[in-house]
């Protein structure tokens, strides 16, 4: 079978294009410009033209078709290389309807982390600790990890893991093995209306699951009789941060669906965990990076955080302003109420309804305002921030920078002058 991969050098499609090229399929692709996973296509034999005109498409077709386009959610339905794709009738479809076919047509065991909050901890805990157990592991993960690829494809493995994501409704692409739900908070408006939408696609998930491992309060919406419902973690358990040893908890249970290794070899290594990319990431001594964006997530990473530090600062960047005004009521002290200090940032714009006003940030913190009045500081990315950033570094607080917008790029820059 031969994929064409449009935005091959995205951190979803450019892993995807790895696993098949090392399932055995014949894979290229193009992307707007050059990064450093299109070079590390390149160098793995992946032609991949820095051009989405249309033109290398058009090319490679005309030397042999191609049997699949796979695309992201981003690609606009105009996009000079799917409406040729339409036009020379090769099959179009999502990174997640390509990915089950692979795991069908190699008859492989698909081990499904969903939920609203910890995927990529949780999916990223049961790949190392498989590794470290010797165990032949195949994998995708939509985040870098220290200790492999974000995708891998062993075709010596038995099982698939992977972060599933409810985004698009792309998780009910799958009918896993085994899947492990870490949480179910409301989430995405824009792919699904209201809340009921949402957990009806999870209680679909559940169903289209053969067995179903999930925390006690998210049982309620799986109605199977193949559901196991955990109440605590284990006390050998020893991550930092609660929600880490909840993520640790569903690794155990989903190594011992797959192996009968003991329990205590299995915590030794979840133990030894080193994390994964953006998820509560040291960049420089006392400076954290974290993908979260949700009031959820905030909470349980200011607990971790607080477990490390008593004297604790975030900088927050919200994400997606048609999410916010489903969220913005979740803004209260008792989320924030870990972090001494909070550099609120205007919300980061993308796939917008048009129609909604932006919220401010005076608009989004007036509950936390109202209980602690002098917390919040208004700010941008900018010298100013980084100087209160350094300030609060030098007199030995923990700096933690959350959102899934440019907050990352911005503090990673500014972190390499810093020491390690």
């Amino acid at each position: 079978m031969r994929i064409y991969f449009s935005g091959i050098g995205g951190v979803g499609i450019g892993p995807l294009a790895e696993i098949a090229h090392d399932a055995g399929y014949d894979v290229c692709g193009s992307d707007r410009s050059a990064s450093p996973l299109t070079a590390a296509l390149m160098e793995r034999g992946i032609h991949v033209a820095l051009d989405q005109s249309g033109t290398f498409l058009q090319e490679e077709h005309d030397k042999q078709p191609f049997d699949w386009f796979v695309y992201t959610a981003a690609l606009p339905a105009d996009h000079p290389e799917l409406v040729l794709a339409h036009q020379l009738g090769i099959k179009t479809g999502k990174r997640d309807e390509l990915l089950a076919h692979i795991i069908s047509d190699k008859n492989l065991k698909l081990v499904a982390v969903a939920g609203t909050h910890g995927k990529t901890t949780t999916t990223s805990m049961i790949v190392w600790t498989l590794q470290q157990l010797g165990i032949p592991v195949s994998y995708s993960i939509g985040s870098t990890l220290s200790f492999g690829p974000s995708g891998k494809f062993d075709p010596t493995s038995q099982f698939f893991i992977y972060e599933c994501d409810e985004f698009d409704r792309n998780f009910l692409n799958f009918k896993p093995w085994l899947s492990l739900i870490t949480s179910v908070d409301y989430d995405h408006p824009d792919t699904y209306p209201t809340e009921a939408d949402y957990l009806a696609a999870f209680r679909t998930f559940g169903r289209q699951s053969e067995s179903v491992v999930t925390w006690q309060e998210a049982a309620a919406f799986f109605d199977d009789g193949n559901v196991q419902v955990l109440t605590e973690y284990h006390p050998d358990i020893h991550l930092t941060g609660e929600h880490n040893r909840r993520n640790g908890m569903l690794a155990l249970e989903a190594v011992k669906h797959m192996t009968e290794i003991d329990e205590v070899t299995i915590i030794t290594s979840i133990n030894q965990f080193p994390g994964a990319g953006r998820r509560f990431e040291k960049l420089a001594e006392g400076l954290y990076s974290d993908y979260g964006h949700h009031p959820v997530e905030i909470k349980a990473t200011l607990q971790l955080a607080q477990e490390l530090s008593d004297h604790v600062v975030l900088v927050y960047q919200p994400h997606q302003n048609v999410r916010q005004h489903e969220i913005m009521t979740q803004y209260t002290a008792d989320v924030f109420e870990a972090a001494e200090t909070i550099y609120w940032l205007p919300t980061y714009l993308t796939r917008e309804n048009p129609d909604l006003p932006v919220l401010t940030p005076q608009e989004l913190t007036r509950h936390i305002v109202a209980s602690r009045p002098d917390v919040v500081t208004f700010a941008e990315l900018d010298d100013a921030l980084w100087d209160h950033i350094t300030a609060s570094l030098d007199t030995g607080k923990l700096v933690l920078c959350m959102g899934a917008g440019t907050i990352d790029h911005w503090v990673r820059q500014r972190a390499t002058t810093l020491d390690a």
